[in-house]
């Protein structure tokens, strides 16, 4: 993942733009003095691929001096060159301007399977030899110079069972016992894995009206090419048609949800959650009350409405995959908003005054 760090500029002619600056860390405090001089903004404009080096050195040398925008890989708004710019809120007035910028997708698992990296869509790149170069550049640079792993081989085998586990809950034991490391180990390495960009860990959504939420989060890889290279689909038709499928396609709404908000500027960890919980209630023919484990997928949650959504890798949306929304309303000092299900449908389509189905493209 690439890190900018910019102000608003005034005057281009001024700006020096410096890129890959985790590499001149003692060119900061100059920075700074430079910075400190006047108030015009936007003078500076620094990148890096390293996202923890490079942060580390904005917090200890520029802290409130600078602007921090997070470049993903390409959006699929990106890659299908539509204009529309606005973080994915799904309340009435999203959804009203999304329709006007809408274009189906035809090959919606070519760009899954592609991933989002930048030069797979400029270069007549070969897949393969992409994703096996990064991932070895990756480990023998990044992932050794914050973590110093000794292993190459074990990282690599971690890695892979990680990828496996996308939009899973995370189970430290069960991967440690996977691959006979400790638990520890698997914490750390996780932490280095967020650290760099690689995945992200959603956490769950808790408020004291909710009383059996499960607090465990959860995994997802930012970027689905990666996670098709490393689980071994080697063509879109065998990741469509694969035992991870529906994971696959999760992590890719997910990675575009964040995406939204990441390239207007905005924090995603502010505002994105899932649940999963025994807060829902059936009564028996009996009437013995049983508990049911329900989930979420994602919760965003702005001006005190939660809007929930849905992700299913279908064509035909029912009512029924939104029972679950049914546990916001128990919520007093929230509003439960519109609720969506994010699947592949080709239009909007309104299943009640309050849920609607959404073609992915919405995002």
């Amino acid at each position: 993942m690439n890190y900018e760090i910019t102000s608003n500029k005034k005057d281009i002619q001024d700006q020096i733009i410096l890129d890959e600056v985790q590499y001149i860390s003692e060119l900061f405090p100059y920075i700074k003095m430079e910075c400190d001089k006047t108030d015009e903004k936007g003078r500076f404009l620094l990148t890096g691929s390293q996202q923890y080096h490079l942060m580390k050195n904005v917090s200890e040398s520029l802290a409130g001096r600078v602007g921090i925008i997070e470049l993903a890989g390409l959006s699929l708004r990106e890659i299908m060159n539509v204009d529309f710019h606005k973080t994915f809120v799904p309340n009435e007035e999203y959804i009203e301007k999304r329709s006007k910028y809408y274009k189906p997708c035809d090959n919606i698992w070519e760009i899954i399977h592609k991933g989002g990296y930048p030069a797979l869509y400029v270069d007549d790149v070969n897949w393969q030899t992409f994703y096996s170069s990064y991932v070895q550049t990756y480990i023998d640079r990044d992932i050794n110079e914050l973590g110093n792993i000794k292993d190459k081989l074990k990282f690599t085998q971690f890695l892979t069972a990680m990828a496996a586990r996308t939009g899973q809950m995370l189970n430290y034991s069960s991967v440690a016992e996977q691959l006979e490391i400790a638990v520890s180990t698997v914490k750390e390495w996780v932490s280095l894995l967020e650290a760099s960009g690689i995945v992200y860990i959603m956490q769950p959504y808790t408020n004291s009206a909710l009383h059996r939420v499960i607090k465990t989060p959860k995994i997802y890889f930012r970027d689905t090419g990666l996670v098709c290279f490393l689980t071994k689909y080697q063509t879109a038709e065998t990741a469509m048609n694969g035992a991870m499928a529906g994971e696959l396609f999760e992590t890719f709404v997910v990675s575009e949800i964040l995406k939204s908000f990441s390239n207007a500027g905005k924090d995603y960890r502010m505002y994105v959650s899932y649940y999963r919980g025994k807060d829902k209630i059936r009564k028996s023919s009996n009437g013995i009350k049983i508990e049911m484990e329900a989930e979420i997928d994602i919760l965003i949650e702005q001006d005190d409405i939660i809007y929930p959504i849905g992700i299913k890798m279908s064509a035909n949306p029912k009512i029924g995959m939104t029972n679950a929304f049914d546990i916001l309303d128990r919520i007093p000092e929230k509003k439960r908003g519109i609720g969506v299900i994010l699947c592949m449908y080709h239009s909007p389509l309104w299943l009640k005054d309050n849920i609607v189905a959404l073609p992915v493209e919405f995002i």
